[in-house]
């Protein structure tokens, strides 16, 4: 054994039963201390403290502590959590969960958004302040109108759409059972069937003569001087008419500029321009004038397709209407916000998104 390593086990001896001992840092938390931490909100509101909070304040604390990351709509920023929206889209392959599709107690939002935020600055809001901030919360899910003024008094009045969402955990009663038996090693099926090909799926890129991208020439029919037959595919629908681009040279200079900022508020979820892909909204590109749910690619809530199949297209009168208030032009839609507040807004938006036709 060398030096070095027998150097190397008299410290790891020496250093263990010191180990063990305190080291002597800290100290034991004061009962003031922990009892700023211990507070328990019970779904029922046992435990919230006195205090109340509208929408229109909370809309205002909401930009100043809570914007930055999750948007001024409650939308989501970046890869910050989205916490509005999402209405019906837990079943779909990318559910979007929110408060209002999602978590099952309001006594859950308030109680995080008092001991956990703003990130980086825990329990610095009032009582008032989160009060104010959970009623704007329900207000850009649709669940209150703008007048609302959430309490200790009314809290418990709150249903949450998603509160009969959960259940407890059965899988050792319902499913373990199935896993604890011998394994089935053969004729454990009666039969499988084919139900869809991935062509009719439309997940399958086609090629010039209607086959499947890809796929090797026939050569028995080649052999036999016959081309090879065309598959069925769906006849590519017509463009929707789109805004002109002398209307969109039309529009005044200043309120295009205006509405290019007030459109930063949209610019998270909505793409513009050259290039523009759908992302959590579909892009907007050519957006006057063309029929209602029409996006390539994005899937819809189904209130809008409904507007879409009776023929609607989106006119300047629609889109301002929407742009207000979106749950109330198209119920259930997945749009995350509540609206925009002031006409001049609307007017601002509508220009601004005039400039840019369809690709």
């Amino acid at each position: 054994m060398s030096k070095w390593v027998e150097a190397g086990l008299a410290v790891l001896l020496l250093a263990g039963p010191a180990a063990a001992e305190p080291l002597g840092l800290g100290r034991p938390a004061l009962p003031e201390e922990i009892a700023a931490w211990d507070m328990t909100v019970l779904p029922d509101g046992t435990g919230l403290p006195e205090g109340s909070g509208d929408v229109w304040t909370g809309d205002e604390v909401f930009a100043e502590n809570c914007a930055m990351c999750h948007g001024d709509f409650a939308e989501g920023l970046d890869n910050w959590p989205v916490l509005a929206g999402g209405a019906g889209s837990l079943q779909d392959r990318r559910p979007v969960k929110t408060i209002g599709s999602y978590w099952p107690h309001l006594s859950t939002v308030w109680d995080y958004v008092h001991r956990s935020m703003p990130f980086g600055m825990a329990q610095t809001l009032t009582p008032d302040d989160v009060y104010a901030i959970t009623a704007f919360l329900l207000y850009s899910n649709g669940m209150v109108e703008d007048d609302f003024v959430l309490s200790k008094e009314n809290f418990a009045e709150i249903a949450m759409p998603n509160a009969g969402g959960f259940y407890p955990d059965d899988r050792p009663e319902t499913e373990y059972p199935e896993f604890t038996g011998d394994p089935c090693m053969s004729a454990c099926a009666a039969g499988t069937e084919i139900t869809k090909r991935a062509v009719k799926l439309n997940v399958t890129p086609v090629g010039p003569d209607g086959r499947p991208a890809g796929t090797l020439p026939d050569l028995h029919l080649a052999a036999a001087g016959t081309a090879a037959p065309a598959m069925e595919t769906s006849e590519p629908e017509a463009p929707a008419e789109t805004v002109t681009l002398a209307a969109a040279e039309a529009a005044d200079p200043a309120l295009v500029e205006a509405g290019g900022k007030v459109f930063k508020k949209c610019q998270a979820c909505h793409k513009v321009g050259e290039g523009a892909k759908n992302a959590t909204g579909p892009e907007l590109n050519g957006i006057l004038g063309r029929p209602v749910g029409s996006v390539d690619g994005f899937r819809y809530s189904s209130g809008m397709e409904a507007l879409g199949s009776g023929g609607a297209a989106w006119d300047h009168d629609l889109l301002a209407g929407f742009l207000a208030k979106p749950k109330d032009v198209v119920k259930g839609t997945k749009m995350g916000f509540a609206g925009l507040k002031k006409d001049a807004d609307i007017e601002a938006v509508i220009a601004y998104l005039s400039t840019f036709p369809a690709e």
